[in-house]
Protein backbone atom coordinates (compact mmCIF):
# COMPACT_ATOMS: atom_id res chain seq x y z
CA UNK A 1 0.00 0.00 0.00
CA UNK A 2 1.39 3.36 -1.02
CA UNK A 3 0.54 5.30 2.12
CA UNK A 4 3.67 7.40 1.86
CA UNK A 5 2.46 8.70 -1.47
CA UNK A 6 -0.96 9.77 -0.18
CA UNK A 7 0.03 12.87 1.74
CA UNK A 8 -1.44 15.24 -0.83
CA UNK A 9 -4.92 13.94 -0.03
CA UNK A 10 -4.40 12.93 3.58
CA UNK A 11 -5.28 14.79 6.75
CA UNK A 12 -1.99 13.63 8.23
CA UNK A 13 0.20 15.97 6.18
CA UNK A 14 0.08 18.74 8.83
CA UNK A 15 0.75 16.21 11.60
CA UNK A 16 3.70 14.73 9.73
CA UNK A 17 5.24 18.14 9.21
CA UNK A 18 4.75 19.02 12.87
CA UNK A 19 6.32 15.75 13.94
CA UNK A 20 9.35 16.51 11.80
CA UNK A 21 9.60 19.96 13.32
CA UNK A 22 8.70 22.00 10.26
CA UNK A 23 5.05 22.89 10.77
CA UNK A 24 4.24 26.28 12.25
CA UNK A 25 0.52 25.69 12.68
CA UNK A 26 -0.24 29.06 11.13
CA UNK A 27 -2.30 29.38 7.98
CA UNK A 28 -2.66 25.64 7.35
CA UNK A 29 -5.85 23.72 8.04
CA UNK A 30 -6.70 20.07 8.06
CA UNK A 31 -7.69 18.71 4.67
CA UNK A 32 -11.45 18.23 4.56
CA UNK A 33 -13.02 15.05 3.21
CA UNK A 34 -16.37 14.62 1.57
CA UNK A 35 -16.86 11.42 3.54
CA UNK A 36 -19.04 12.13 6.58
CA UNK A 37 -18.11 10.93 10.04
CA UNK A 38 -21.62 9.45 10.12
CA UNK A 39 -20.91 7.12 7.21
CA UNK A 40 -21.54 3.43 7.87
CA UNK A 41 -18.54 1.24 8.59
CA UNK A 42 -17.82 -1.26 5.84
CA UNK A 43 -16.38 -4.76 6.08
CA UNK A 44 -12.88 -4.60 7.65
CA UNK A 45 -10.03 -4.48 5.17
CA UNK A 46 -7.55 -7.36 5.36
CA UNK A 47 -4.23 -5.92 6.61
CA UNK A 48 -1.36 -6.27 4.11
CA UNK A 49 0.92 -8.15 6.52
CA UNK A 50 1.23 -11.60 8.03
CA UNK A 51 1.88 -12.02 11.76
CA UNK A 52 4.91 -14.30 12.11
CA UNK A 53 6.64 -13.19 15.32
CA UNK A 54 4.74 -13.90 18.52
CA UNK A 55 7.41 -15.29 20.86
CA UNK A 56 9.68 -13.61 23.39
CA UNK A 57 13.05 -12.32 22.22
CA UNK A 58 15.74 -13.45 24.67
CA UNK A 59 19.46 -13.58 23.96
CA UNK A 60 18.95 -13.14 20.22
CA UNK A 61 16.42 -15.98 19.90
CA UNK A 62 12.63 -16.02 19.68
CA UNK A 63 11.48 -18.43 22.38
CA UNK A 64 8.28 -19.55 24.07
CA UNK A 65 7.43 -18.33 27.55
CA UNK A 66 8.83 -20.63 30.24
CA UNK A 67 5.26 -21.42 31.33
CA UNK A 68 4.14 -22.10 27.78
CA UNK A 69 1.33 -19.58 28.26
CA UNK A 70 0.08 -17.24 25.57
CA UNK A 71 -2.42 -14.39 25.54
CA UNK A 72 -4.56 -13.00 22.72
CA UNK A 73 -3.91 -9.70 21.01
CA UNK A 74 -7.13 -8.45 19.46
CA UNK A 75 -8.14 -6.40 16.43
CA UNK A 76 -9.80 -3.23 17.83
CA UNK A 77 -11.85 -2.91 14.65
CA UNK A 78 -13.75 -6.08 15.51
CA UNK A 79 -12.61 -7.38 18.90
CA UNK A 80 -11.51 -10.58 17.14
CA UNK A 81 -8.20 -12.42 17.50
CA UNK A 82 -5.13 -11.31 15.58
CA UNK A 83 -2.69 -13.75 17.18
CA UNK A 84 -1.76 -15.50 20.40
CA UNK A 85 1.44 -14.07 21.86
CA UNK A 86 3.86 -15.61 24.38
CA UNK A 87 3.00 -14.44 27.90
CA UNK A 88 6.19 -13.61 29.76
CA UNK A 89 6.30 -13.59 33.54
CA UNK A 90 8.89 -13.55 36.35
CA UNK A 91 10.94 -16.47 35.05
CA UNK A 92 11.10 -14.98 31.55
CA UNK A 93 12.13 -11.58 32.90
CA UNK A 94 14.88 -13.33 34.87
CA UNK A 95 16.09 -15.05 31.68
CA UNK A 96 16.02 -11.78 29.76
CA UNK A 97 17.85 -9.83 32.46
CA UNK A 98 20.46 -12.59 32.73
CA UNK A 99 21.05 -12.41 28.97
CA UNK A 100 21.31 -8.61 29.09
CA UNK A 101 23.69 -8.75 32.06
CA UNK A 102 25.98 -11.22 30.33
CA UNK A 103 25.90 -9.17 27.13
CA UNK A 104 26.90 -6.07 29.10
CA UNK A 105 29.53 -7.65 31.36
CA UNK A 106 31.10 -9.99 28.82
CA UNK A 107 29.78 -9.17 25.38
CA UNK A 108 31.09 -6.94 22.60
CA UNK A 109 28.46 -4.18 22.66
CA UNK A 110 29.92 -1.83 25.31
CA UNK A 111 33.45 -2.76 24.21
CA UNK A 112 33.18 -2.04 20.51
CA UNK A 113 33.95 1.49 19.38
CA UNK A 114 31.13 4.00 19.53
CA UNK A 115 31.46 4.38 15.77
CA UNK A 116 30.76 0.65 15.33
CA UNK A 117 27.65 0.94 17.49
CA UNK A 118 26.59 3.92 15.42
CA UNK A 119 26.84 1.96 12.19
CA UNK A 120 24.59 -0.80 13.56
CA UNK A 121 21.98 1.77 14.61
CA UNK A 122 22.11 3.32 11.15
CA UNK A 123 21.76 -0.04 9.42
CA UNK A 124 18.76 -0.77 11.61
CA UNK A 125 17.14 2.55 10.67
CA UNK A 126 17.66 1.76 6.98
CA UNK A 127 16.03 -1.67 7.38
CA UNK A 128 13.01 -0.19 9.16
CA UNK A 129 12.62 2.35 6.40
CA UNK A 130 12.62 -0.42 3.78
CA UNK A 131 9.90 -2.29 5.68
CA UNK A 132 7.72 0.72 6.45
CA UNK A 133 4.49 -0.70 5.02
CA UNK A 134 4.68 -4.01 6.90
CA UNK A 135 5.57 -2.33 10.20
CA UNK A 136 2.88 0.33 9.79
CA UNK A 137 0.32 -2.37 9.03
CA UNK A 138 1.17 -4.24 12.24
CA UNK A 139 0.95 -1.02 14.23
CA UNK A 140 -2.41 -0.06 12.75
CA UNK A 141 -3.85 -3.57 13.08
CA UNK A 142 -2.80 -4.05 16.70
CA UNK A 143 -3.51 -0.50 17.90
CA UNK A 144 -6.33 0.82 15.69
CA UNK A 145 -4.52 3.96 14.54
CA UNK A 146 -4.84 4.91 10.86
CA UNK A 147 -2.35 3.16 8.59
CA UNK A 148 -1.58 6.48 6.89
CA UNK A 149 -0.63 7.97 10.25
CA UNK A 150 1.65 5.07 11.13
CA UNK A 151 3.32 4.94 7.71
CA UNK A 152 3.62 8.66 7.00
CA UNK A 153 4.17 10.07 10.48
CA UNK A 154 5.30 7.57 13.05
CA UNK A 155 7.67 5.28 11.14
CA UNK A 156 9.61 8.23 9.64
CA UNK A 157 9.96 9.73 13.12
CA UNK A 158 11.02 6.34 14.51
CA UNK A 159 13.75 6.17 11.87
CA UNK A 160 14.79 9.76 12.53
CA UNK A 161 15.13 9.07 16.28
CA UNK A 162 17.49 6.15 15.70
CA UNK A 163 19.57 8.08 13.20
CA UNK A 164 19.73 10.95 15.67
CA UNK A 165 21.09 8.73 18.44
CA UNK A 166 23.41 6.94 16.03
CA UNK A 167 24.95 10.37 15.51
CA UNK A 168 25.36 10.82 19.26
CA UNK A 169 27.05 7.47 19.89
CA UNK A 170 30.61 8.67 19.17
CA UNK A 171 30.13 12.13 20.68
CA UNK A 172 29.58 11.05 24.30
CA UNK A 173 32.56 12.11 26.38
CA UNK A 174 33.56 13.46 29.73
CA UNK A 175 35.43 16.59 30.75
CA UNK A 176 38.89 17.59 31.93
CA UNK A 177 38.56 19.73 35.06
CA UNK A 178 40.85 22.24 36.74
CA UNK A 179 41.72 21.33 40.34
CA UNK A 180 43.09 23.61 43.07
CA UNK A 181 46.11 21.39 43.71
CA UNK A 182 48.55 19.16 41.78
CA UNK A 183 45.95 16.79 40.37
CA UNK A 184 44.75 15.82 36.93
CA UNK A 185 40.96 15.52 37.05
CA UNK A 186 38.71 14.02 34.40
CA UNK A 187 35.19 12.69 34.23
CA UNK A 188 34.14 9.55 32.41
CA UNK A 189 30.62 9.07 31.08
CA UNK A 190 30.04 5.34 31.35
CA UNK A 191 27.03 3.22 30.28
CA UNK A 192 24.84 2.51 33.27
CA UNK A 193 24.40 -1.23 32.53
CA UNK A 194 21.16 -3.16 32.07
CA UNK A 195 18.21 -0.87 31.31
CA UNK A 196 14.68 -2.08 31.95
CA UNK A 197 12.13 -0.31 29.78
CA UNK A 198 8.32 -0.50 29.86
CA UNK A 199 6.43 1.05 26.94
CA UNK A 200 2.72 1.88 26.47
CA UNK A 201 0.16 0.89 23.86
CA UNK A 202 -0.72 4.28 22.36
CA UNK A 203 2.55 4.82 20.45
CA UNK A 204 4.34 1.46 20.68
CA UNK A 205 7.03 2.14 18.10
CA UNK A 206 7.73 5.76 18.98
CA UNK A 207 8.13 4.88 22.65
CA UNK A 208 10.41 2.02 21.61
CA UNK A 209 12.62 4.52 19.78
CA UNK A 210 12.60 7.09 22.59
CA UNK A 211 13.89 4.47 25.03
CA UNK A 212 15.93 1.94 23.08
CA UNK A 213 17.71 4.54 20.90
CA UNK A 214 19.56 6.49 23.62
CA UNK A 215 20.12 3.39 25.79
CA UNK A 216 21.93 1.53 23.02
CA UNK A 217 23.81 4.59 21.77
CA UNK A 218 25.34 4.90 25.25
CA UNK A 219 26.49 1.27 25.21
CA UNK A 220 23.87 -0.27 27.51
CA UNK A 221 21.88 -3.46 27.13
CA UNK A 222 18.07 -3.53 27.31
CA UNK A 223 15.13 -5.60 28.51
CA UNK A 224 11.99 -4.14 26.96
CA UNK A 225 8.50 -4.99 28.23
CA UNK A 226 5.79 -4.23 25.66
CA UNK A 227 2.17 -3.36 26.40
CA UNK A 228 -0.09 -6.41 26.37
CA UNK A 229 -2.48 -4.62 23.98
CA UNK A 230 0.17 -3.99 21.30
CA UNK A 231 3.06 -6.48 21.31
CA UNK A 232 3.49 -7.13 17.59
CA UNK A 233 5.43 -4.23 16.06
CA UNK A 234 8.22 -4.30 18.67
CA UNK A 235 8.92 -7.95 17.91
CA UNK A 236 9.08 -7.25 14.18
CA UNK A 237 11.52 -4.36 14.40
CA UNK A 238 13.66 -6.14 16.98
CA UNK A 239 14.22 -8.93 14.45
CA UNK A 240 15.44 -6.27 12.01
CA UNK A 241 17.81 -4.99 14.70
CA UNK A 242 19.55 -8.36 14.81
CA UNK A 243 19.67 -8.45 11.02
CA UNK A 244 21.52 -5.13 11.28
CA UNK A 245 24.23 -6.79 13.41
CA UNK A 246 23.11 -6.25 16.99
CA UNK A 247 24.85 -8.86 19.20
CA UNK A 248 22.69 -11.41 21.06
CA UNK A 249 21.48 -10.35 24.48
CA UNK A 250 21.83 -6.61 23.87
CA UNK A 251 18.10 -6.17 23.22
CA UNK A 252 15.56 -8.51 24.80
CA UNK A 253 11.78 -8.16 24.40
CA UNK A 254 9.28 -9.65 26.84
CA UNK A 255 5.55 -9.43 26.11
CA UNK A 256 3.22 -9.85 29.05
CA UNK A 257 1.17 -8.12 31.72
CA UNK A 258 2.07 -5.36 34.15
CA UNK A 259 1.43 -7.13 37.48
CA UNK A 260 3.66 -10.05 36.43
CA UNK A 261 6.28 -9.15 33.81
CA UNK A 262 6.24 -5.41 34.45
CA UNK A 263 6.51 -5.74 38.21
CA UNK A 264 9.28 -8.31 37.88
CA UNK A 265 11.31 -5.96 35.71
CA UNK A 266 10.75 -2.94 37.95
CA UNK A 267 11.79 -4.80 41.08
CA UNK A 268 14.66 -6.80 39.60
CA UNK A 269 17.88 -6.47 41.58
CA UNK A 270 20.09 -6.82 38.51
CA UNK A 271 18.43 -4.05 36.49
CA UNK A 272 20.49 -0.86 36.77
CA UNK A 273 18.04 1.65 35.29
CA UNK A 274 14.30 1.74 34.65
CA UNK A 275 12.27 3.81 32.17
CA UNK A 276 8.48 3.75 32.13
CA UNK A 277 5.78 5.43 30.06
CA UNK A 278 2.18 5.02 31.12
CA UNK A 279 -0.43 6.22 33.57
CA UNK A 280 0.46 8.21 36.67
CA UNK A 281 -1.08 5.58 38.96
CA UNK A 282 1.04 2.81 37.45
CA UNK A 283 4.07 5.08 37.47
CA UNK A 284 3.74 5.43 41.23
CA UNK A 285 3.73 1.64 41.57
CA UNK A 286 6.76 1.29 39.31
CA UNK A 287 8.67 3.94 41.24
CA UNK A 288 7.87 2.19 44.51
CA UNK A 289 9.06 -1.19 43.23
CA UNK A 290 12.31 0.33 41.98
CA UNK A 291 12.92 2.02 45.33
CA UNK A 292 12.16 -1.10 47.36
CA UNK A 293 14.53 -3.25 45.30
CA UNK A 294 17.93 -1.75 44.46
CA UNK A 295 17.10 1.97 44.34
CA UNK A 296 17.57 1.94 40.57
CA UNK A 297 17.08 5.38 38.96
CA UNK A 298 13.74 5.75 37.19
CA UNK A 299 12.61 7.90 34.28
CA UNK A 300 8.84 8.39 34.21
CA UNK A 301 6.75 9.84 31.37
CA UNK A 302 3.20 9.81 32.74
CA UNK A 303 -0.26 11.27 32.26
CA UNK A 304 -1.38 14.75 31.35
CA UNK A 305 -4.33 17.10 31.18
CA UNK A 306 -2.75 19.68 28.93
CA UNK A 307 -4.31 23.12 28.43
CA UNK A 308 -4.71 24.51 24.92
CA UNK A 309 -5.23 28.28 25.32
CA UNK A 310 -6.91 30.28 22.56
CA UNK A 311 -6.41 33.99 23.18
CA UNK A 312 -8.77 36.78 22.15
CA UNK A 313 -6.59 37.87 19.20
CA UNK A 314 -6.63 34.39 17.63
CA UNK A 315 -7.65 33.64 14.09
CA UNK A 316 -10.55 31.41 15.09
CA UNK A 317 -10.54 29.21 12.01
CA UNK A 318 -6.86 28.39 12.45
CA UNK A 319 -7.27 27.92 16.20
CA UNK A 320 -10.16 25.50 15.70
CA UNK A 321 -8.17 23.32 13.31
CA UNK A 322 -5.12 23.23 15.55
CA UNK A 323 -7.11 22.59 18.74
CA UNK A 324 -9.00 19.83 16.95
CA UNK A 325 -5.81 18.09 15.92
CA UNK A 326 -4.24 18.63 19.35
CA UNK A 327 -7.07 16.65 20.94
CA UNK A 328 -8.30 14.12 18.38
CA UNK A 329 -4.95 12.93 16.97
CA UNK A 330 -4.42 9.21 17.57
CA UNK A 331 -8.07 8.80 18.66
CA UNK A 332 -7.35 11.18 21.53
CA UNK A 333 -4.98 8.59 23.00
CA UNK A 334 -2.08 10.97 23.61
CA UNK A 335 -0.58 11.71 27.01
CA UNK A 336 -0.01 15.32 25.96
CA UNK A 337 -3.34 15.83 24.16
CA UNK A 338 -4.71 19.37 24.38
CA UNK A 339 -7.57 18.05 26.47
CA UNK A 340 -8.59 21.31 28.18
CA UNK A 341 -9.38 23.85 25.48
CA UNK A 342 -9.48 27.29 27.14
CA UNK A 343 -11.05 29.90 24.84
CA UNK A 344 -11.31 33.63 25.54
CA UNK A 345 -14.88 34.78 26.12
CA UNK A 346 -14.82 37.22 23.16
CA UNK A 347 -14.36 34.38 20.66
CA UNK A 348 -15.85 31.52 22.67
CA UNK A 349 -19.23 31.14 20.94
CA UNK A 350 -17.72 31.31 17.47
CA UNK A 351 -15.04 28.80 18.44
CA UNK A 352 -17.57 26.33 19.86
CA UNK A 353 -19.72 26.37 16.73
CA UNK A 354 -16.72 25.85 14.45
CA UNK A 355 -15.21 23.17 16.70
CA UNK A 356 -18.51 21.31 16.54
CA UNK A 357 -18.60 21.60 12.75
CA UNK A 358 -15.02 20.34 12.45
CA UNK A 359 -15.76 17.34 14.67
CA UNK A 360 -18.78 16.45 12.54
CA UNK A 361 -16.52 16.36 9.47
CA UNK A 362 -13.98 14.06 11.09
CA UNK A 363 -13.73 10.79 9.14
CA UNK A 364 -14.11 7.75 11.37
CA UNK A 365 -13.62 4.27 9.97
CA UNK A 366 -11.37 1.34 9.21
CA UNK A 367 -7.78 2.50 9.82
CA UNK A 368 -6.68 0.75 6.62
CA UNK A 369 -9.04 2.81 4.48
CA UNK A 370 -7.52 5.81 2.71
CA UNK A 371 -8.59 9.18 4.11
CA UNK A 372 -9.70 7.88 7.52
CA UNK A 373 -8.71 10.24 10.34
CA UNK A 374 -9.90 8.23 13.33
CA UNK A 375 -9.88 4.51 13.93
CA UNK A 376 -11.16 2.54 16.93
CA UNK A 377 -9.95 2.90 20.50
CA UNK A 378 -7.35 0.33 21.47
CA UNK A 379 -9.56 -2.10 23.41
CA UNK A 380 -12.86 -2.61 25.22
CA UNK A 381 -11.50 -1.31 28.53
CA UNK A 382 -10.50 2.01 27.01
CA UNK A 383 -13.73 2.16 25.02
CA UNK A 384 -15.87 1.70 28.15
CA UNK A 385 -13.78 4.17 30.15
CA UNK A 386 -14.25 6.93 27.56
CA UNK A 387 -18.00 6.42 27.34
CA UNK A 388 -18.17 6.56 31.14
CA UNK A 389 -16.43 9.94 31.12
CA UNK A 390 -18.81 11.18 28.43
CA UNK A 391 -21.78 10.21 30.58
CA UNK A 392 -20.21 12.02 33.54
CA UNK A 393 -19.89 15.17 31.44
CA UNK A 394 -23.56 15.07 30.51
CA UNK A 395 -24.62 14.30 34.07
CA UNK A 396 -22.37 17.07 35.41
CA UNK A 397 -24.10 19.74 33.32
CA UNK A 398 -21.69 20.29 30.43
CA UNK A 399 -23.29 20.87 27.03
CA UNK A 400 -22.82 17.97 24.63
CA UNK A 401 -22.43 19.74 21.29
CA UNK A 402 -21.87 16.62 19.19
CA UNK A 403 -20.96 12.96 19.46
CA UNK A 404 -21.04 11.13 22.74
CA UNK A 405 -22.03 7.70 21.39
CA UNK A 406 -20.55 4.55 20.02
CA UNK A 407 -19.83 4.73 16.30
CA UNK A 408 -21.16 1.72 14.39
CA UNK A 409 -22.04 -1.61 15.94
CA UNK A 410 -18.71 -3.46 15.81
CA UNK A 411 -15.34 -2.76 17.33
CA UNK A 412 -14.32 0.06 19.65
CA UNK A 413 -15.21 3.16 17.60
CA UNK A 414 -16.45 6.31 19.36
CA UNK A 415 -17.98 9.38 17.76
CA UNK A 416 -15.82 12.54 17.87
CA UNK A 417 -17.25 14.34 20.89
CA UNK A 418 -17.30 18.03 21.84
CA UNK A 419 -18.42 19.51 25.17
CA UNK A 420 -18.95 23.23 25.83
CA UNK A 421 -19.78 25.05 29.06
CA UNK A 422 -17.30 22.84 30.88
CA UNK A 423 -16.39 23.80 34.44
CA UNK A 424 -13.03 23.25 36.09
CA UNK A 425 -14.32 20.82 38.71
CA UNK A 426 -15.98 18.40 36.27
CA UNK A 427 -14.33 15.00 35.85
CA UNK A 428 -13.96 15.60 32.11
CA UNK A 429 -11.87 18.69 32.97
CA UNK A 430 -9.75 17.16 35.73
CA UNK A 431 -9.06 13.55 34.78
CA UNK A 432 -7.26 12.11 31.78
CA UNK A 433 -9.92 10.73 29.42
CA UNK A 434 -7.50 9.45 26.75
CA UNK A 435 -10.11 9.52 24.03
CA UNK A 436 -11.79 11.66 21.32
CA UNK A 437 -13.50 14.05 23.74
CA UNK A 438 -12.87 17.80 23.45
CA UNK A 439 -13.77 19.92 26.47
CA UNK A 440 -14.07 23.68 25.84
CA UNK A 441 -13.81 26.09 28.77
CA UNK A 442 -14.28 29.89 28.81
CA UNK A 443 -11.85 32.41 30.34
CA UNK A 444 -11.79 36.21 30.74
CA UNK A 445 -8.14 37.30 31.07
CA UNK A 446 -4.59 36.00 31.03
CA UNK A 447 -4.09 35.90 34.79
CA UNK A 448 -7.24 33.84 35.21
CA UNK A 449 -6.28 31.31 32.55
CA UNK A 450 -2.77 30.91 33.97
CA UNK A 451 -4.21 30.10 37.39
CA UNK A 452 -6.76 27.67 36.02
CA UNK A 453 -4.39 25.99 33.56
CA UNK A 454 -1.91 25.31 36.38
CA UNK A 455 -4.59 24.05 38.80
CA UNK A 456 -3.88 20.38 38.09
CA UNK A 457 -1.63 17.61 39.35
CA UNK A 458 -0.33 17.20 35.80
CA UNK A 459 2.25 19.25 33.94
CA UNK A 460 3.18 17.46 30.74
CA UNK A 461 2.47 20.01 28.01
CA UNK A 462 0.52 23.10 27.01
CA UNK A 463 -0.48 24.92 23.85
CA UNK A 464 -0.89 28.65 23.29
CA UNK A 465 -2.57 30.25 20.27
CA UNK A 466 -1.97 34.01 20.01
CA UNK A 467 -0.60 36.65 17.65
CA UNK A 468 0.83 38.72 20.51
CA UNK A 469 4.48 38.04 21.34
CA UNK A 470 4.19 39.49 24.83
CA UNK A 471 1.22 37.26 25.59
CA UNK A 472 3.11 34.23 24.28
CA UNK A 473 6.17 35.03 26.41
CA UNK A 474 4.07 35.59 29.52
CA UNK A 475 2.25 32.28 29.14
CA UNK A 476 5.41 30.36 28.20
CA UNK A 477 7.05 31.26 31.49
CA UNK A 478 3.95 31.00 33.66
CA UNK A 479 2.63 27.60 32.58
CA UNK A 480 3.91 24.70 34.68
CA UNK A 481 4.53 22.20 31.92
CA UNK A 482 7.50 20.39 30.40
CA UNK A 483 6.65 21.56 26.88
CA UNK A 484 4.81 24.70 25.74
CA UNK A 485 3.89 24.87 22.05
CA UNK A 486 3.21 28.35 20.64
CA UNK A 487 0.93 28.41 17.58
CA UNK A 488 1.66 24.75 16.98
CA UNK A 489 1.17 21.45 18.77
CA UNK A 490 2.66 17.95 18.87
CA UNK A 491 6.03 18.99 17.43
CA UNK A 492 8.16 15.95 18.27
CA UNK A 493 11.49 16.60 16.62
CA UNK A 494 14.18 14.12 17.67
CA UNK A 495 16.24 16.86 19.33
CA UNK A 496 13.42 18.33 21.44
CA UNK A 497 13.31 16.98 25.01
CA UNK A 498 9.98 15.72 26.30
CA UNK A 499 8.82 15.14 29.86
CA UNK A 500 6.65 16.52 32.60
CA UNK A 501 6.38 18.66 35.68
CA UNK A 502 4.59 17.53 38.84
CA UNK A 503 2.80 14.17 38.54
CA UNK A 504 3.46 13.95 34.80
CA UNK A 505 6.83 12.39 35.45
CA UNK A 506 10.56 12.57 36.13
CA UNK A 507 13.34 13.17 33.62
CA UNK A 508 13.33 13.89 29.91
CA UNK A 509 13.25 11.75 26.79
CA UNK A 510 14.59 12.63 23.33
CA UNK A 511 17.35 15.06 22.57
CA UNK A 512 20.66 15.31 24.37
CA UNK A 513 18.91 15.24 27.75
CA UNK A 514 17.85 11.62 27.28
CA UNK A 515 21.49 10.48 27.18
CA UNK A 516 21.86 11.46 30.83
CA UNK A 517 19.32 8.78 31.75
CA UNK A 518 21.65 6.02 30.56
CA UNK A 519 25.06 7.25 31.72
CA UNK A 520 27.02 7.20 34.96
CA UNK A 521 29.48 10.00 35.67
CA UNK A 522 32.78 8.89 37.22
CA UNK A 523 35.41 11.33 38.51
CA UNK A 524 39.02 10.21 38.07
CA UNK A 525 41.67 12.13 40.06
CA UNK A 526 45.40 11.50 39.50
CA UNK A 527 48.15 13.07 41.62
CA UNK A 528 50.74 14.97 39.61
CA UNK A 529 54.38 14.88 40.73
CA UNK A 530 56.34 18.04 39.88
CA UNK A 531 53.93 19.21 37.15
CA UNK A 532 55.25 21.69 34.59
CA UNK A 533 51.98 23.59 34.89
CA UNK A 534 48.64 23.38 36.60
Amino acid sequence: MAARRMLSSSSYAPTLLRSLGTYSGRGTGITKFSTSAAAALEEPITPPVKVELTKLLINGQFVDAASGKTFPTLDPRTGQLIANVAEGDIEDVNRAVSAARKAFDEGPWPRMTAYQRSKILLRFADLVEKHTDEIAALEAWDNGKPFEQAASVEIPLFVRIFRYYAGWADKIHGLTLQADGPHHVQTLHEPIGVAGQIIPWNFPLLMYSWKVGPALACGNTVVLKTAEQTPLSALYVSKLFHEAGLPPGVLNVVSGFGPSAGAALASHMDVDKLAFTGSTNTGQIVLGLAAKSNLKPVTLELGGKSPFIVCEDANVDEAVDLAHDALFFNQGQCCCAGSRTFVHERVYDEFVEKAKARALKRVVGDPFRKGVEQGPQVDSEQFDKILKYIRSGVDGGATLETGGQRFGSNGYYIQPTVFSNVQDDMLIATEEIFGPVQTILKFKDINEVIRRANATHFGLAAGVFTQNLDTANTLTRALKAGTVWINCFDVFDAAIPFGGYKMSGHGREKGIYSLNNYLQVKAVVTHLKNPAWL
